[in-house]
């Protein structure tokens, strides 16, 4: 079992951290007010290990400040049952802060009609300082931007290269109009055309005389070798921009015969390279 503590500074990139771990396979809870640490872990945790196996949880400065005094406690405890427990601490140098809330125009969480944001943030660096000293790991993202932080935390949890990105493949008919998600948009409506052929006419690109039609056909191999290619060379970039999913539209006149069939031919040849992929027939459903 793998628990995770995400805490540090309001503007840190606390928010940015916990969803690249959502993204990793992690249960996520925000905010989650220390005196109930106890509680989920037992009750939660625990008692259901196979669904909760990875747990992240973000902590701030708006726990009262006595908790957070006991909060070194509280991990040592969790520690001695067998879960392992990481804390990362993240902070960023105050003009940076300053900075980013200017920007965002988001209230820090300490800020009242009392007390500006330049002294939350020195009240809040007050508060956290013992939690700092016995983090695992504390990130300083002054200099880092939005993907170099995703990339920090993957890295930490290992999964930078086992959480790929994925794949959504989808057919669909020009008649009834493009895919307003797509990424990218092929159209084969250029290929031989089961459906001018009469014996044909009534069957889908999922049976198999029309996979046996379209496979004889030399263009349609080419079409797909092209397509398959071209995405190939292209996903590796979209991971590295920290894409999630990247959603691959086929189309042909109806979304009933061509389309399908290189979808389902798109989405055999990416899972055989190991990826996620999700499969759509739009004009199927």
């Amino acid at each position: 079992m793998k628990l995770l503590i995400l805490t540090g500074l309001s503007g840190s990139g606390k928010s940015i951290a916990l969803d690249t771990l959502e993204d990793c396979g992690f249960y996520c809870v925000d905010n989650m007010p220390i005196k109930l640490l106890d509680d989920f872990v037992s009750q939660v945790m625990l008692q259901d290990q196979a669904t909760y196996s990875k747990i992240a949880i973000g902590i701030d400065a708006r726990n009262q400040s006595e908790s957070l005094y006991a909060f070194v406690d509280k991990i040592a405890m969790i520690r001695e049952q067998n879960i392992d427990c990481d804390v990362i601490f993240m902070q960023a140098e105050e003009s940076v802060l300053l900075k980013r809330y200017s920007e965002t125009r988001r209230r820090h969480p300490l800020t009242n009609v009392h007390l500006s944001l330049k002294e939350a943030i020195k009240i809040e660096k007050d508060i956290l300082k013992e939690v700092a000293k016995d983090a695992d790991l504390v990130v300083d993202t002054s200099r880092t931007h939005y993907h170099q932080l995703r990339q920090l935390i993957r890295d930490y949890v290992q999964e930078g290269e086992a959480q790929k990105i994925v794949i959504q493949t989808q057919s669909f008919g020009f008649k009834h109009g493009i895919p307003l998600d797509a990424d990218f948009v092929f159209d084969a409506r250029c290929l031989p055309n089961p459906y001018w052929n009469p014996e044909l006419r009534g069957y889908t690109g999922k049976d198999q005389v029309v996979i046996d039609f379209l496979k004889s056909e030399t263009l349609v191999i080419e079409f797909f070798d092209d397509i398959s290619s071209l995405l190939e060379n292209w996903i590796p970039r979209f991971e590295q921009e920290n894409r999630s999913y990247l959603t691959a539209a086929i189309g042909c006149t109806g979304g009933q015969h061509r389309s399908v069939f290189l979808v389902d031919c798109l989405a055999r040849y990416f899972r055989g390279k190991a990826f996620n992929v999700i499969v759509r027939h739009r004009e199927l459903q």
